[in-house]
């Protein structure tokens, strides 16, 4: 088991940058993946971004390739996706998860292959 926190969400204007943290209540090696996902009101959430722990090899989706950034911090089991050039679009419900403990599962963006999730972070971009 892992409790996940994600924090950092706000109101921005378009253009501006955001950071997004999410904590982990354990050593974040024993998942091999962790991803960011956004949720727009009345949709399936959409991957936006994954790390492999092991080695921070990273994936992105196209939506936010060159401008959003994954990394984690070993020392505070915590990883990060860094947001610029924010655009209205970006509006969402953004969560951190991470896949089962020692699963082989690549990169995924595929909500179905992360097994815990945290609360969620809203974030606003306006025009």
């Amino acid at each position: 088991q892992v409790q996940l926190a994600e924090s950092g969400g706000g109101s921005v204007q378009a253009g501006e940058s955001l950071r997004l943290s999410c904590a982990a209540s354990r050593s974040i090696y024993i998942s091999n993946c962790v991803g960011w996902f956004r949720q727009y009101p009345g949709k399936e959430r959409e991957g936006v971004a994954a790390i492999y722990t092991g080695g921070r090899t990273t994936r992105y989706a196209d939506s936010v390739k060159g401008r959003f950034t994954i990394s984690q911090d070993d020392g505070k089991n915590t990883v990060y996706l860094h947001m610029t050039g924010l655009k209205p679009e970006d509006t969402a419900m953004y969560y951190c998860a991470a896949a089962p403990p020692f699963a082989n599962v690549g990169l995924p963006l595929e909500s179905e292959e992360y097994s815990y999730w945290g609360q969620g972070t809203q974030i606003t971009v306006s025009s």
